[in-house]
């Protein structure tokens, strides 16, 4: 049996922001998203697409949520086999590939899990876990591109 959730966002634009460099005028890229009982998302484009740096963007947001949802997963997964995590943290890396027409998509993510665990007699365990936290994490799964890990694993020496 199946569940289904639905999420919701409201994104707002207004086209009164219109912006100019030396050759062109364009659209501003900056954009609002609501989520009902949680703080205005600002967002624009990435700074390569005209967007405003100092805002978050569509990748910055993609390769968070994989992120996210992959350690989720792999904590879930470690629960599961009696692992107990300590530490975890991530370096992860998206690569965009942009076409001479503007189209573009993602072709790979690479994630870089580093995990402290406290028995050293599950690291190989805790290392494997990675490919089953994939193969559960909601994002990953709804993803037309590989997620790849290059997962390290810690004794806790406390």
């Amino acid at each position: 049996m199946t569940f289904k959730h639905i999420f919701k966002a409201t994104l707002n634009w207004a086209s009164n922001q219109i912006q100019e460099d030396s050759t062109k005028r364009f659209y501003s890229k900056n954009h609002q998203i609501k989520i009902e009982g949680k703080p205005i998302l600002n967002v624009s484009a990435a700074k390569a697409f005209k967007g405003d740096p100092e805002l978050y963007n569509p990748e910055d947001l993609l390769l968070s949520s994989l992120v996210s949802c992959h350690m989720m997963s792999y904590l879930y997964v470690c629960s599961q086999n009696g692992i107990e995590v300590l530490e975890y943290s991530d370096n992860a890396e998206a690569t965009l590939e942009v076409n001479p027409d503007g189209s573009g998509r993602f072709v790979a993510v690479r994630l870089n899990p580093k995990v402290k665990i406290s028995n050293p007699d599950k690291v190989e365990l805790a290392i494997e876990l990675h490919t089953k936290a994939n193969q559960v994490c909601f994002i990953a799964n709804s993803c037309n591109f590989p997620v790849l890990h290059e997962a390290s694993c810690e004794i806790s020496t406390i």
